[in-house]
């Protein structure tokens, strides 16, 4: 194993770690390598499984506790926003889901592209997101990512071939695999991963879209989120076969514990390199979410509080991280608590920063509808009274 080397990081190498939120204690830096086994086998479908030994630094390590934490602080805030009525709509929170963004993002580079359902803050901070954007879209302020029009469902970032954010349910999965079809046409080496949750798993066009990527050898990576609640169903309810990972028959499947960093991290390896020479696989990633469906579910009607507590006390994906940082002595209690005090700082920062920002102008509420300058007219309900030319 890595022996611990603890030192205060330069700004510069800070930066480098993370592309959310520099060290500010003196965490290690190391590069050092480090294997460290999965915390459960991966499960696998007519395609042998990855190792259970990952290969990892402390510096990665420290950075993915960073990012998570990062990550599940700003979904609390969001939380509190939504009940102090800032944030509108509909809101869904990804905390305890952290380890699926981080540790995709850990395998793969910006040129890979990334789609998803409408739980998507931390999947846009993964990818590099600002987190005053992040606040400011959820606020529908104009300095949003979606420039205030898209909110909580909507984020995207097209630099970093982030394609959102979509409301409804599954649709994104087709939309996914045209992302891959074009990859495959301008052979530029690159995969997509297409996300969805068990609440979409039984559609249709899921279905479809994996039919036409298989014939068509396209590399792309369906990641089933599956936090086993759906909208509010147990999936075993909702899913005759809730093996997610098999539901493609002869489409190859893995299914891996969501919760932890590593394990993710090897499987969307493992995907990428295998999807480049043979088209899609299925990953379901067993994962959970501590908050409800969205912010209009109370999260406790279809299962018990003792449920959820269990799963933070023996599965949490940031404490799983925490652990492994002390235990190879690459960080103390103390410097982690710090580093959480600065992720609460820079969150409430960003924060005002966002609410600064001021709302769209009345005259966006067309743009980006239509093509400009096509002389459409907007009629009352009347239908004689001329209420807006388009622009």
């Amino acid at each position: 194993m890595a022996a611990a080397i603890l030192r205060r990081l330069s700004p510069a190498a800070a930066q480098r770690a993370s592309p959310l939120l520099p060290l500010a204690r003196a965490v290690s830096d190391s590069t050092e390598p480090l294997t460290v086994e999965t915390s459960v086998p991966f499960t696998s479908h007519i395609v042998d499984p990855p190792s259970r030994d990952v290969s990892t630094t402390p510096r990665e390590l420290a950075a993915a506790f960073r990012d998570m934490a990062l990550m599940r602080r700003a979904e609390i805030a969001a939380d509190s926003l939504y009940k102090a009525k800032l944030i509108r709509g509909f809101c869904h929170l990804y905390d305890g889901q952290e380890a699926v963004a981080v540790g995709m993002e850990a395998a793969i580079t910006r040129r890979d592209a990334i789609i998803t359902a409408y739980r998507d803050h931390c999947l846009y901070l993964a990818r590099g997101g600002d987190l005053v954007a992040a606040f400011a879209e959820l606020m529908g302020r104009v300095g949003g990512c979606s420039r205030g029009k898209g909110g909580s469902m909507h984020f995207y970032k097209k630099d970093a071939n982030f394609y959102g954010g979509h409301g409804i349910v599954g649709a994104q999965v087709p939309l996914g695999c045209g992302l891959a079809f074009a990859q495959r046409y301008r052979k530029e080496g690159t995969v997509t991963f297409d996300l969805y949750g068990d609440g979409a798993a039984n559609q249709g066009q899921l279905f479809e879209a994996l039919n036409m990527a298989a014939l068509w050898k396209l590399p792309v990576i369906l990641v089933c989120e599956n936090n086993h609640y759906g909208m509010g169903t147990a999936e075993w309810k909702a899913s005759k076969s809730p093996a997610y990972y098999k539901r493609g028959d002869y489409v190859p499947g893995l299914k891996v514990d969501g919760m932890d960093f590593l394990a993710v991290k090897q499987a969307c390896k493992f995907a990428k390199e295998h999807v480049l020479e043979n088209g899609p696989i299925i990953l379901e990633m067993d994962t959970y979410r501590y908050h409800g469906h969205s912010m209009s579910d109370p999260g406790s009607t279809y299962r018990t509080r003792d449920e959820i507590a269990g799963i933070r006390q023996e599965r949490d994906p940031i404490e799983r991280v925490r652990k492994l940082l002390l235990t190879h002595d690459l960080a103390t209690v103390q410097e982690l608590k710090d580093m959480e005090k600065e992720i609460r700082k820079e969150v409430d920062t960003a924060i005002a920063k966002a609410k600064e920002s001021p709302m769209p102008d009345t005259s966006e509420l067309f743009k980006n509808v239509y093509v400009n300058d096509c002389g459409l007219e907007s009629f009352g309900v009347d239908r004689k009274v001329v209420r807006t030319v388009l622009p």
